[in-house]
């Protein structure tokens, strides 16, 4: 048996007799109340109330329990790269499983070794560098966190660590589990898990002053997101992160990029980053095309080397399957040209919106991109009229959102739920902002079909004098 496998041949293993998987699938019936009822009785609250119960996928389009037909704008959060259901994609994933779909870390396989040595090249990463891989984007930076505890500095005779500060900025979304909930900034996200590890200060979104002077010979390492989603898709300002590289250099501080949000072609880019090498970098989101899959990358050998064996690990990180649906992902994006059209239908797409009455500023690279509501866009408040709501402050380098006044209806969260009604999934990361992270494969018929539909959304967003909520997860 073991000569047969080693050899190719199939396992004579098949399906128990019976067993019907299209079968067991097409018994999930029931319409959307059914299932958001069951949901609520069975799953926590931590997500609210589902939007919608999502049943079927293809390319940037999905259907809803009832057989709503939607365009998927924010693609999971920027995780389905190649939309839904891509035929390459589906058939790799499932061509693995069949094959081989999991084994401990005891063990490697040739997809986890294939895709730890094309993710170094597509990163122009030095000798001596290396990957882990994880499950999400959360764990690759809770590993970077501990990868930046071991970054100790001069160790003293009674043990004392000479590093024990980490830097973070204002505005900055890496995780909710504890070590990335302590380098996120939010807040809201913050207070309810403190006491959190200790050690992270917040700068200055965009202040390369600010974070001069706090980096010195005690900061072990310093985060930074090449292109802030969470909060309102915001760019660091030209030149900071290649500041950044030159400050921590000079401490001896590591430079770690969190690319989670905007790696894999979703700037038009492999990374957002690149020009600037840092000390390690995480990856997850796209990278996997809708498969599970985070990566640490460490660049050289002296990073390479701060987490040895036994200091961290994973059960499900780089198994066989996630590591094929990720070489499958980057396959597609090279072979099908996917970073120039992710440019050029970036750049259609802010400039179309930028033209949109009631959309007062477009951000973001590629297809990552975020854009504030004019407050004339704003529902009516109580007893009052569309357009009396006090306007947002105007942009500055740090990344906060401005709380509506009291009385008025925050328009974006209101605009979610009219784009829902329209026919289009988008999202709100604050009370004025509106985020988009479709598919890499969008089209610009598409495109078009919602900045076409945007002037109705805002017109019923201002009608609908409902307040929605805020809904930006990561």
């Amino acid at each position: 048996m073991r000569n047969q496998a080693l050899s190719g041949q199939t396992s004579p293993l098949t399906a128990p007799s019976g067993l019907d998987a299209d079968a067991a699938l097409a018994e999930l019936t029931g319409s959307s109340e059914d299932w958001l009822r069951r949901y609520g009785s069975s799953l926590m609250g931590v997500f609210g109330t589902p939007q919608r119960v999502l049943v079927r996928g293809n390319g940037c389009t999905v259907w809803d329990a009832d057989g709503k037909e939607y365009l998927d704008l924010l693609g999971g959060i920027a995780v389905n790269a190649l939309g839904h259901a891509h035929p390459f994609l589906t058939s790799v994933i499932s061509s693995q499983l069949a094959t081989l779909g999991h084994v401990s870390n005891f063990f490697t396989s040739p997809t986890q070794v294939a895709l730890a040595e094309k993710l170094l090249a597509l990163s122009g990463a030095p000798a001596g560098s290396k990957v882990f891989f994880a499950n999400s984007g959360t764990e690759a930076n809770e590993a970077a966190f501990k990868l930046a505890r071991r970054n100790t500095g001069t160790v003293s005779p009674d043990g004392a660590v000479q590093r024990t500060r980490i830097i973070a900025l204002d505005g900055a979304f890496h995780g909710r589990t504890l070590g990335a909930l302590a380098l996120t900034a939010k807040k809201a996200y913050r207070e309810p898990f403190e006491p959190l590890p200790g050690g992270v200060e917040h700068v200055p979104f965009g202040d390369v002053e600010a974070l001069r002077t706090a980096v010195d010979e005690t900061v072990a390492a310093v985060f930074i997101e090449p292109i802030q989603g969470e909060a309102g898709v915001r760019p660091l300002p030209e030149g900071y992160l290649q500041a950044a590289r030159e400050i921590t250099a000079a401490a001896g501080a590591l430079l770690i990029v969190d690319e989670v949000q905007t790696g894999i072609g979703r700037t038009g880019k492999w990374f957002a980053s690149e020009g600037v090498l840092p000390d390690a970098m995480t990856l997850a989101k796209g990278l996997g095309g809708g498969f599970p899959v985070g990566a640490l990358i460490t660049f050289g050998e002296t990073t390479s080397s701060l987490l040895s064996a036994g200091q961290h690990g994973t059960t499900f990180g780089g198994n066989p399957v996630a590591t094929a649906a990720s070489l499958a992902t980057l396959h597609v994006i090279e072979s099908s040209g996917l970073l120039a059209q992710v440019r050029d239908m970036g750049a259609h797409l802010r400039a179309a919106l930028a033209a949109v009455p009631g959309v007062a500023e477009v951000r973001g690279e590629g297809l990552l991109i975020g854009f504030d509501l004019d407050p004339d866009t704003a529902p009516a408040p109580a007893g009052g009229t569309a357009g009396t709501a006090p306007a947002p402050a105007a942009v500055a380098p740090a990344p906060a959102a401005v709380a509506p006044a009291p009385a008025a209806v925050a328009p974006a969260p209101a605009a979610v739920a009219a784009a829902l009604e329209a026919g289009f999934i988008i999202n709100a990361t604050g009370p004025h902002t509106l985020r988009l992270a479709p598919p890499l494969i969008l089209t610009r018929d598409q495109a078009d079909s919602f900045v076409n539909a945007l002037p109705g959304i805002l017109a019923a967003a201002r009608a609908t004098g409902t307040t929605g909520k805020t809904e930006g997860q990561s």
